[in-house]
């Protein structure tokens, strides 16, 4: 059987999930909603998608849904998703997850009270490269992992698609930096403390546009993760992320155009760790492209077995904590112990 599922919001990411739940096997969406009469006529027709609401409400009361994928943005999330979970159905909700700790611990409640999963479109830790270079560290051939960098730097015009990111007080943390921090808790484990400066370079946004992040994991990894788009490259890296680890038998460097050098006392060997190529993807989105393919495969994958997502709303509160422990020191100067967030 396939699970029938509607999306909420048919905005600027939300075409990418479309097109990977084309490619589900397993389940299909079937209902589209949002406010804008124009873009859910668009979306709808675009994707052959007939049965369109604007009001969640009343396509929560007109369908039967085995599953809700919420793509609309930060503000809308807390209702959405208490409005899933009183109609008891699962939720796969876009990143940031919530505004609060407060909020996320809300959210998460909600659904554990009503029994449904729900899970945070996390995709990041789902892309190609990182889950090779989470696959080298498992096989044990640089030792234990003492030190890592998750870096993302770049000068590319993210405000053109998304002009509501030049508006906010937050900006790289809470929309490019969650995914990194993601990634560094997804490779070295949770963190016990965390050390944060920012700046705003670009003088037409009202968040920060630079972070530099110290972790302090529990596995005693010290990590480096530092965002960027103020930085103005020879060749622009943007959506790759590179990474950097050194352990106690080698290291491992996942570099531009997704290259991954291995160093052991054998030597070093290079791997390509490219994405696949989808038909309806185009260059450089597709690797965040074919991680949306891959994160909601493990969704539906989740709800037919029956087993809690790795990007569930209680691990992805984790994250948030560290984006908020992120603010927080970034603002106070100090080191934040994450047990207190």
């Amino acid at each position: 059987m396939s699970l029938n599922g509607a999306l909420i919001g048919c905005g600027f990411f939300a075409v990418n999930q479309l097109h990977a739940w084309q490619e589900m096997r397993g389940a299909r969406i079937v209902a589209l909603c949002d406010r804008d009469p124009g873009r859910l006529a668009a979306v709808g027709r675009d994707f052959g998608i007939e049965r369109r609401y604007a009001d969640a409400e009343a396509l929560f009361a007109g369908e039967a849904l085995d599953f809700v994928d919420i793509a609309t943005t930060l503000p809308s999330h807390r209702a959405l998703v208490e409005l899933a979970a009183r109609h008891r159905v699962p939720v796969i909700c876009q990143k940031p997850f919530a505004a609060s700790m407060e909020e996320g611990r809300a959210m998460v409640a909600a659904c554990e009270a009503a029994g449904v999963p729900l899970m945070v479109h996390e995709n990041f830790r789902w892309q190609a490269p990182i889950r090779a270079v989470r696959a080298a560290i498992d096989s044990g051939r640089i030792g234990e992992v003492f030190w890592g960098r998750v870096s993302f730097r770049s000068a590319y015009d993210v405000f053109s698609g998304q002009p509501y990111l030049a508006t906010g007080e937050r900006f790289i943390i809470e929309d490019l930096g969650i995914h990194s921090l993601d990634i560094a808790r997804f490779l070295f484990g949770d963190a016990e403390r965390m050390t944060a400066r920012t700046r705003r370079v670009n003088p037409a946004i009202r968040g920060e546009d630079v972070a530099t992040m110290l972790l302090d994991h529990e596995s005693g990894v010290a990590s480096i993760v530092d965002c960027s788009y103020a930085t103005r490259l020879a060749e622009e890296p943007f959506p790759q992320t590179l990474v950097e680890i050194d352990g106690s038998r080698g290291t491992i460097r996942l570099g531009r155009d997704f290259r991954m050098v291995v160093t052991d006392a054998a030597g070093s060997e290079t791997l390509e760790v490219a994405p696949p190529l989808h038909s309806w993807m185009e260059r450089p989105w597709h690797l965040i492209q074919e991680s949306v393919v891959a994160i909601q495969r493990h969704f539906v994958d989740c709800l037919a077995e029956a087993r809690e997502p790795a990007t569930s709303g209680r691990d992805n509160l984790k994250t948030l904590a560290l984006v908020e422990a992120a603010y927080l020191s970034a603002a106070t100067g100090d080191t934040i112990a994450l047990a207190g967030i």
